[in-house]
């Protein structure tokens, strides 16, 4: 079973460097100014929730090519052996396309989640993905952002484990006073 989805679009992002000090020790004011890249990519992956790797790739749109592209990459990961891909409902991946190499390649199916239930999907958590590749990061071009992801992407497979849907249960809490409570109840 494999969770799979999309992020993005993740845009290349440059800002002007820091203004430093005057020669008088004042704070050089400076208006807070960025540039935005013209080029957009999008970041697909896959979550094997069996054991918690992941597999992710960019592209330059979101589309049906980009999804069978995914589901290749996945079907190359897990070479037998039938595969579920949960995902949500997004035209590019029931399209007409999709669905002809869906056909030719039937040990994969596609499991769709509920209309506003995007939250069921355990790869739509791209929170830890975010954090390893993109947190106080700069990208001159969706170059720098397929490898930000692809190091961050082997990073967390690095130390990858099962996923489990919900909390652990809580520990079962000692008395801390044991000793007193004895004593009490041996007195009386």
């Amino acid at each position: 079973m494999i969770c799979a989805d999309e992020l993005g679009p993740v845009t290349p992002r440059t800002f002007p460097p820091a203004p430093g000090w005057s020669v008088g020790g004042r704070r050089i004011k400076a208006p807070l100014a960025y540039s935005r890249g013209t080029d957009k990519t999008w970041v697909y992956g896959g979550l094997r929730i069996r054991d918690g790797t992941e597999l992710t790739f960019c592209a330059p749109s979101r589309n049906s090519d980009g999804w069978i592209q995914l589901l290749m990459r996945i079907a190359k990961a897990d070479r037998r052996g039938a595969i579920v891909v949960i995902t949500d409902n997004l035209s590019s991946r029931s399209s007409w396309k999709v669905r002809q190499w869906l056909a030719r390649h039937p040990r994969i199916r596609q499991m769709f989640i509920p209309v506003k239930a995007c939250r069921l999907n355990l790869a739509e958590s791209w929170r830890l993905l975010r954090m390893a590749a993109f947190a106080g990061q700069a990208f001159a071009d969706a170059t720098e952002i397929a490898y930000a992801v692809a190091i961050a992407t082997a990073q967390l497979n690095a130390h990858a484990h099962p996923w489990i849907w919900g909390r652990p249960p809580p520990q079962p809490r000692t008395l801390r006073r044991t000793f007193v409570y004895r004593l009490w109840g041996t007195k009386h």
